[in-house]
């Protein structure tokens, strides 16, 4: 059993359990249907409401669908340094290291406008498409990725960016495990005000 305190000065994931019990209990899904949802064991599931384990990204999104939500959001929800500005290269505000699937660590606090995830490896191609209410940045810090959308696959390397529109289809993966990837978007749920276009005259 967490106490408070324990709360308060853990790492982010160590809320992660309370927010996904939480929002079972608000989606009306029990855990045998939430494992059945998202392919995942009532045994880890349990674990993982009850803090005694970490997940992986690839594990928290599929949670995450099954709740009608995203791995991001459940993330920000789940810490507790949402007034904090800085976040320190030492800290805990990871998910834990999968085969092929990476690790990720989120590089702003809270329930943030502005989200920012760096990325290390997560080689596993997969088939999980990805769409965004808004626009996102991919940044290659290190190394080299593959960027594919509904037309074209694009391989990224170190200082290369992509720009994905909101609402293109997508997903990306790393050619190596040392590979980091930065991904910086405004928060989906938020309205981005854009100027209407004119034409020249």
């Amino acid at each position: 059993m967490r106490t408070e305190n324990d709360t308060a000065q853990g790492p982010r994931w160590h809320r992660l359990g309370d927010v996904v019990h939480h929002r079972r209990l608000t989606a009306k899904l029990t855990l045998a249907q939430l494992a059945e949802q998202t392919a995942l064991s009532q045994s880890f599931l349990s674990q993982l409401e009850n803090g005694r384990t970490n997940t992986s990204l690839r594990s928290l999104q599929r949670i995450a669908d099954a709740l009608d939500t995203t791995a991001t959001d459940l993330l920000a929800e789940a810490d507790t340094g949402t007034a904090a500005v800085i976040v320190r290269a030492g800290e805990d505000t990871g998910l834990s290291q999968a085969e092929r699937d990476g690790s990720v660590r989120a590089l702003v606090h809270g329930s943030r406008d502005l989200r920012a995830l760096e990325f290390t490896g997560g080689t596993d191609r997969g088939e999980r498409e990805f769409t965004h209410d808004n626009d996102e940045l991919i940044y290659v810090v290190r190394g080299t990725i593959t960027v594919a959308d509904p037309h074209t696959e694009t391989t990224l390397t170190t200082g290369d960016t992509y720009y994905c529109e909101s609402g293109v289809r997508h997903r990306w993966w790393a050619h190596t495990d040392d590979t980091v990837t930065l991904v910086v978007a405004v928060a989906d749920g938020l309205a981005v005000r854009r100027r209407p276009h004119r034409t020249r005259g």
